[in-house]
This record gives C-alpha cells, sequence and structure tokens, in this order.
C-alpha cells in the first residue's frame, strides 16, 4: 500500500482557521488551539445574534411607531387593532419608516384608519 503524507491538509486547515480568527485579540489569532476556540464561540454568537437582531428591530419599529402615534392621539395597540378590523396588512417595518421619513403621507395614514 501506498504511504500517504497529511501534511498539506493539515497545515491547509490550520491555516484556514487562522484566517477566521484574523483581528482576535492576543493569542487567540496566533495559537491554534484558542484561536479555534474563539472561532467556534464567535459563530455561536453569530447564529445566536442573527436571529436576536430579527427580535431587536422588531421592537424598535414598535417604539418608532407608539412615539408617531400618539402625536394623534392614539395608542399603538389602538393602531394595530383598528388596522386588523379593517383587514389593512402593512407591516411594522414600513409602517415606521413611513413615520420617519413621510410624515405628511403617515399622517394621511392615521386619519384613513381612524
Amino acid at each position: 500500500m501506498t504511504r500517504v503524507k497529511r501534511g498539506v491538509a493539515a497545515s491547509k486547515r490550520r491555516k484556514n482557521l487562522l484566517e477566521d480568527a484574523k483581528g482576535y485579540r492576543w493569542k487567540r489569532n496566533s495559537l491554534y488551539r484558542s484561536a479555534k476556540q474563539a472561532v467556534i464561540k464567535a459563530g455561536k454568537y453569530a447564529y445566536r445574534d442573527r436571529r436576536a437582531k430579527k427580535r431587536t428591530m422588531r421592537r424598535l419599529w414598535i417604539i418608532r411607531l407608539n412615539a408617531a402615534v400618539r402625536e394623534f392621539g392614539m395608542k399603538y395597540n389602538q393602531l394595530i387593532e383598528t388596522m386588523t378590523s379593517k383587514k389593512i396588512a402593512i407591516d411594522r417595518k414600513v409602517l415606521s419608516q413611513m413615520a420617519m421619513q413621510n410624515p405628511k403621507v403617515f399622517a394621511k395614514f392615521i386619519e384613513k384608519v381612524k
């Protein structure tokens, strides 16, 4: 049976992992074992926070909407309730962008909803 030399594959694997750890501080960017732990943990945080980001953005849109709607003498929950009863399906992201960027259009929308 022929001899298999595996040094190239191992070196490539270590090199790629150290490349992923570039920018980390201290031994986490240069020593393989520490870098491997750091990259794994960073991956866990990234996976978790991609989902948390969606929740955070939704909270932000709701806060903005509530602030914008209160100027018209309504509350956020009243707005959502009347929108669902009138079967108006506009998501919170679009509504909050409208409230921030086009207040006149948002005011007309609120009057229609009322």
